[in-house]
């Protein structure tokens, strides 16, 4: 067989290697690709297109398009109205507010966000987690303003920490969400808020702000005189009517429209029941009055100093994180199923200023909702316009038709929640998830309990540690395999994965599956025991394939062969690591031989090896088999027959 021979890396500086790493890590798009060797103007031109992504297809939009999108912006307007009202009550927040979050919002995402399919607006999780960790240090009841304050501030420090991980292209920081825990922690979220919404659903007055099942429950069973039987029929009738429409358009996708329509429908006809019967005197609680006009400013409203500081920044922080990732998430989904690229990064730039803006003009935190999204992408939306069209529908409805909703019972509204919540769950998600890894369905289970028995926030982090727990144990405890020969072959493969493999007698074949580095050096001693002499550490595998030699009367272990294509890197602990290991090996006679180590491994060990004391070029291949077939000649008699 021919040997080929392991060559050294090309010598690259210290500031070239430093400049690659970053480049790997913060640009790994190269977003400047597009620059290079281009006139000034065209340069110019790209430089306003990448900060502004409505200047890309603008120039070239249709009066054909523009049909689509207003179908489309028309559609989900009538589903952002009555849902913005909704979640504005779920975040404690006045009504108006909701509307308010519809109407701004959507025109700055137009402007600077990359999806065509993202409808913006207020999201039931956001809403939850705003108002209930709010809500732990002032009333909305008793102190509405300075709880409106701290919500516009929340939604301030939520949209500067979206467009900082945008800016400083930190993407990456909110992967930590696993798709087990957002499922988790989405279902967990989704009962609450069902749950939560059983005090507008039986008309009770007196309830608890508590979030978890057991308080809610309680609340609920102990205020039974406060049920209101009235409250309980139209909200019975107006849930069973959307739950069915969302159940049809799910059968039928090309009827869409009846679900996109059916709460706005609600409002219309509940609205106009309880005007004509006069049910709002009959125990059945209406919205009020609203407050006609487009957004006021509020940037006045925003409280940078004071006691509830740290308050608004950790929700702006946890709602900011949960808001991005589901926008960024559904993003992605439509734009993979229309074949076109959203970019992360631009997008936590979008979602971000966005809500910036917002603090300042009365609204609170928004993103891309899966619901109003995915009815906008049925509905055929080609472009951004859609929702600019939805912003200018929610205007004209705060300019002119305001005094409507003075009627629209709670109710309706809390069924309108449900209705939209129950999509959250996703069962068949959960099976897949238990198929594939038991690990991330415990995960998602703790996400959900922890959510459902303690508390948004505490079960979030439940989660989110869970999920570093696992990382920091892939990290600390990664794989190292016995690799044997597959007969009639130069394959080396896992032996407890392919029973055919073979050992070779003479060597002892590993494979190390992770960098070697400070955290799992240790570990990675593959794993040392301390033999009778406690200064002498030998390696578990190398005691048991000498046992398993002198079992089977082959010959004495001469060869350890380290398989490193998967070693990505060492650090100083990884290096020592190696060093140890020629010791150890030394001291039984046995050679240590390195198989494929990749460039950086290489470099550094060459750097660490100034006696040439375990990175000879005798040693050294590229291949276990022909690492195995050279060492054989040079092995003796005994090895010749391998």
């Amino acid at each position: 067989m021919e040997v080929h021979k392991v060559v050294a890396p090309p010598h690259r500086s210290t500031a070239a290697k430093l400049k690659t790493r970053l480049k790997e890590t913060f640009f790994p798009d190269d977003p400047l690709r597009q620059f290079r060797g281009q006139p000034n103007r065209t340069k110019l031109i790209r430089a306003a297109q990448y900060i502004f992504p409505i200047l890309q297809w603008c120039p070239e939009y249709s009066f054909r398009l523009l049909k689509s999108d207003v179908v489309s912006g028309l559609t989900i307007a009538s589903l952002a109205i009555p849902q913005g009202i909704s979640y504005a009550k779920l975040a404690n927040l006045p009504p108006i507010v909701g509307l308010y979050s519809s109407f701004v919002p959507p025109l700055v995402y137009a402007v600077l966000g990359s999806s065509r399919d993202l409808a913006v607006g207020p999201v039931s999780i956001a809403s939850l987690i705003l108002g209930s960790m709010l809500r732990q240090q002032v009333s909305p009841v008793d102190n509405p303003i300075l709880f409106l304050q701290l919500a516009f501030t929340s939604t301030f420090f939520a949209g500067l920490f979206q467009a900082s991980l945008g800016v400083l292209r930190l993407g990456f920081i909110i992967d930590f969400l696993s798709k087990a825990t957002l499922i988790g922690f989405m279902a967990g979220a989704a009962i609450i808020v069902s749950l939560q919404q059983l005090k507008a659903l039986l008309g009770i007055t007196h309830f608890t702000k508590q979030m978890s099942v057991i308080p809610v429950l309680s609340s609920v069973f102990h205020h039974t005189n406060e049920w209101s039987w009235q409250t309980i029929v139209m909200g019975v009738c107006f849930l069973l009517f959307l739950l069915a429409t969302r159940h049809l358009s799910m059968k039928k996708p090309k009827l869409f429209w009846v679900s996109a329509g059916a709460p706005l429908l609600s409002v219309i006809v509940s609205t106009l029941i309880v005007f004509v019967s006069r049910a709002d005197r009959h125990g059945i609680s209406v919205i009020g009055k609203l407050q006609e006009g487009l957004n006021p400013p509020s940037w006045n409203m925003l409280q940078f100093h004071g006691s509830h500081l740290g308050l608004v920044a950790k929700t702006g922080l946890i709602t900011g994180i949960v808001s991005l990732t589901e926008g960024i998430a559904v993003g992605r989904t439509f734009a993979a199923v229309k074949n076109y690229h959203v970019d992360g990064n631009k997008e936590m730039i979008a979602i971000g200023l966005m809500n910036v803006v917002g603090s300042a003009t009365s609204c609170y935190v928004t993103t891309g909702a899966f619901s109003r999204s995915a009815v906008n992408n049925n509905a055929g939306c080609k472009t951004a316009v859609s929702n600019i069209v939805m912003s200018v529908t929610v205007m004209v409805t705060l300019l002119f038709l305001m005094p409507l909703f003075e009627y629209t019972p709670n109710v309706v509204l809390g069924a309108i929640i449900v209705t939209a919540v129950i999509g959250l769950i996703d069962l068949p998600a959960a099976r897949h998830i238990w198929r594939i890894d038991k690990f991330d369905f415990l995960v998602m289970l703790c996400a959900f309990f922890g959510v459902v028995f303690l508390s948004v926030q505490n079960g979030l982090a439940i989660a989110v540690g869970l999920s570093l727990f696992k990382l920091l144990m892939q990290v600390t405890r990664p794989k190292t395999v016995v690799m044997g020969n597959i007969p009639g072959t130069d394959v080396y493969r896992n032996l407890h994965h392919y029973k055919e493999a073979q050992r070779i007698p003479g060597f002892l074949v590993l494979s190390i599956e992770s960098p070697v580095n400070f955290a799992n050096s240790n570990y990675q001693t593959l794993i040392s025991r301390v033999s009778t002499n406690r200064h002498v550490k030998t390696s578990r595998w190398i005691e048991e394939c000498e046992e398993e030699e002198a079992q089977e009367k082959h010959s004495s272990l001469r060869f350890l062969i380290l398989e490193m294509s998967a070693v990505s890197g060492v650090d100083t602990n990884g290096v020592s690591f190696f060093k140890e290991l020629k010791k150890t090996t030394a001291k039984k006679s046995i050679e240590l031989v390195f198989v494929n180590p990749l460039s950086e491994v290489m470099e550094k060990l060459q750097r660490a090896d100034e006696e040439e004391e375990f990175m000879r070029p005798e040693f050294l291949f590229l291949t276990v088999s022909e690492a195995v077939a050279s060492l054989s000649l040079k092995g003796g008699p005994y090895l010749n027959n391998v």
